[in-house]
């Protein structure tokens, strides 16, 4: 019988300290609307996983060119204010692998949204990238 992994990883305040870092990367190139370094910090093809308005589970793959327009028709032109505010809960799964839940508040033109979603982020040359993103509500764009 094979001998299985040991999953119980713990991070360090290190690999704690750089997912955040990523996420504030991540959030500045948002707020900006600057689709394309949300892209640079991507991997590609890019998995989604959803539900869509029947209630059915969705999912698809993106590549690079597919997510920067998805996300350019989303955010919009960038004639509004928009803000986020995010509390993050990393679950590591090994040092080069995290599932990062998202509860966040997002603001624009006056309007609050509260937003929950998930991420699948790994390493790659010492580099955190999303490569999974999970969120309610983005089945319908998937296909």
């Amino acid at each position: 019988m094979p001998l299985l992994p040991d999953t119980g990883y713990v991070p360090t305040a290190d690999e704690l300290a750089s997912i955040e870092a990523w996420f504030t990367d991540y959030d500045a190139a948002a707020g900006r609307r600057d689709i394309e370094r949300m892209a640079d910090l991507a991997v590609f093809p890019l998995n989604l996983v959803s539900d869509d308005s029947s209630g059915n589970g969705a999912s698809a793959q993106w590549d690079r060119e597919q997510f920067v327009r998805t996300m350019t028709q989303v955010m919009g032109n960038g004639s509004e204010d928009i803000s986020f505010e995010s509390v993050r809960t990393p679950v590591f799964l090994g040092p080069a692998m995290a599932v990062v839940f998202t509860d966040s508040t997002m603001t624009a033109d006056g309007t609050t949204r509260q937003l929950r979603y998930a991420d699948v982020l790994i390493k790659r040359d010492g580099q955190w990238a999303f490569q999974t993103m999970l969120q309610s509500g983005w089945g319908d764009n998937l296909r």
